[in-house]
């Protein structure tokens, strides 16, 4: 599939003006986000209007990651460059949205890539903040939380995304979904499929349509029960079909059925995706149109809809009103958190304890380990759920509790922070391993090992299950040796000689060990 670049330089010197504008208003006031998509890499910049989202800058280039993946989903150094090249372009933009204040969000190419981590890696090196990979239902509830917050409503809707490589179907009412899905269908990828030989054809618009048919039969009948009021659909693909049906005089604001039935006989009239030359349809887009159309199409017929109105706000806004409700002490990771304890039984008395003697050696040793408000976080959230697993069997149970947290789909969080959950509750009991420092290290450097070693602490001074039992102070000389002084109480004895038995543990991940008993 042909990859189109485009000069873009005009855009970035209007982006940078708008940016140096709305800086002057207050940087503190800036929020930035990023969408790494399989199709496009998307920019938005916004301020803050009385609790309100305004964008006051947005571009975006396609750079079609999907379209490097290769049948092994090994990505292309060639796609790895144009996405490296574009990221170096953003990065000039964002240099007045504070770090605190910006996040970066890849979807469906790179859940997809073997190598993501090669990636990873040269971006983040450009960029002031990691990227997030995040998973397909993440991605649908903050599509929806884009749109909810673009398109105030009360009714019941179905919001439908299609990106490069998935599309995203969620019913929600009011800012809540109910029910949220990630295909693995989009422009990029029925293009590759149906339509890489450039001709637009009958035949593979028909392939696009069973194929279609066949992804959303596990969707269909629960969506259809659940029911929805009207759909909506947001992104590109839906935006350039809407702009061409205006165009054509076949529909005004919204995408109907029959309009598309009409522009797919229009296409197909026109035979290749050369000699498609419509206004709505940029010249980076000409390539993945008729694909879009097609998918499009088949969902409309298979889901019963006729027509379908359209959202300007999408993922990237979905992540601004998400960042905005974690400066504001509403992080739905919270929610999450609680949900799941619940979910699975927690002990929440036990899990309090452990949190609140974790919190406490953290606050020791934070000066000294370089530890930030995020890892705070990070550690009190771990401490909240260590023993999720038990819900699963008592032997081990350590290894259910990280697997859950890693594997299940959690509102919030990206798959590197539920990952580095999973490895702080892995490594709270039981031997550690050299072998495995290297890979916590790998997933979260150094201060992630010193957070697995803290909660341990906490966990293995509270076996007695009670608020009584003796305290422990930690002391953190140097990074890599640590004193722990177990003060007067219940079973402090037990707990020294607990601790005791963990100094070779701690060894194995470089740190030195030592522990005082008052008594």
């Amino acid at each position: 599939m042909k990859t189109v670049t485009i000069d873009t330089t005009d855009r970035h010197e209007k982006i940078a003006n708008a940016i140096t504008n709305a800086a002057a208003i207050g940087r503190d006031e800036l929020l930035g986000a990023i969408d790494l998509g399989s199709n496009s890499f998307h920019l938005a910049i916004a301020r803050l209007d009385h609790g309100e989202v305004r964008k006051v800058a947005s571009i975006s280039e396609k750079v079609q990651l999907a379209a490097g993946l290769d049948e092994q989903n090994v990505l292309s150094e060639e796609a790895i460059v144009r996405g490296l090249e574009c990221l170096n372009r953003f990065s000039q933009h964002i240099t007045e949205v504070h770090p605190s204040r910006l996040r970066i969000v890849a979807t469906n190419a790179l859940r997809k890539a073997v190598n993501a981590q090669e990636f990873l890696q040269r971006a983040n090196e450009i960029l002031p903040k990691p990227i997030e990979i995040i998973a397909g239902r993440e991605e649908a509830r903050l599509i929806y939380l884009g749109v909810s917050h673009s398109n105030a409503s009360t009714d019941r809707r179905l919001v439908i995304d299609i990106g490069g490589g998935s599309t995203e179907f969620i019913i929600g009412q009011g800012f809540e979904p109910i029910e949220m899905e990630s295909l693995q269908m989009g422009c990029v990828t029925y293009t590759k499929k149906f339509f890489d030989d450039g001709k637009i054809t009958e035949a593979a618009f028909e392939a696009a349509a069973k194929y279609t048919q066949t992804e959303l039969l596990g969707i269909t009948k629960r969506y259809k029960k659940v029911g929805w009021d009207n759909a909506i659909g947001s992104s590109g693909t839906i935006k350039a079909a809407r702009s061409v049906l205006a165009e054509l005089g076949l529909s005004a604001e919204t995408v109907t059925l029959a309009g598309l039935q009409k522009l797919k006989k229009h296409l197909i009239k026109l035979g290749s995706i050369e000699k498609i030359d419509f206004e709505g349809v940029k010249a980076h887009r000409q390539a993945v149109f008729p694909a879009g159309v097609a998918e499009l199409i088949a969902i409309m017929q298979t889901l019963g809809i006729d027509e379908l109105g359209y959202s300007d706000g999408a993922l990237r806004e979905g992540v601004m009103y998400d960042m905005l409700g974690r400066l504001n002490c509403e992080d739905v990771r919270d929610r999450s958190v609680a949900a799941l304890a619940e979910r699975y039984s927690v002990d929440a008395k036990q899990a309090a304890r452990v949190m609140t003697r974790a919190a406490r050696l953290f606050d020791a040793a934070k000066d000294n380990l370089g530890f930030d408000d995020e890892d705070a976080d990070l550690l009190r959230r771990a401490a909240n759920l260590y023993e999720i697993g038990l819900a699963v069997g008592h032997s081990n149970y350590q290894r259910h509790s990280a697997y859950l947290l890693e594997h299940s789909d959690i509102a919030g969080f990206s798959q590197m922070g539920q990952a580095m959950m999973a490895q702080l509750v892995l490594h709270h009991r039981r031997k550690l391993k050299p072998d495995t420092l290297q890979a916590v290290e790998a997933l979260g450097g150094r201060k992630l090992a010193y957070l697995c070693l803290i909660l341990r602490l906490a966990a293995q001074s509270s076996h007695s299950r009670t608020t009584k039992a003796a305290a422990i102070d930690l002391t953190v000389s140097s990074p890599d040796a640590w004193q722990v002084v177990v003060g007067a109480g219940l079973h402090e004895e037990l707990i020294a000689n607990q601790l005791e038995l963990d100094i070779p543990q701690f060894a194995k991940w470089d740190v030195a060990l030592s522990v005082v008993c008052t008594k």
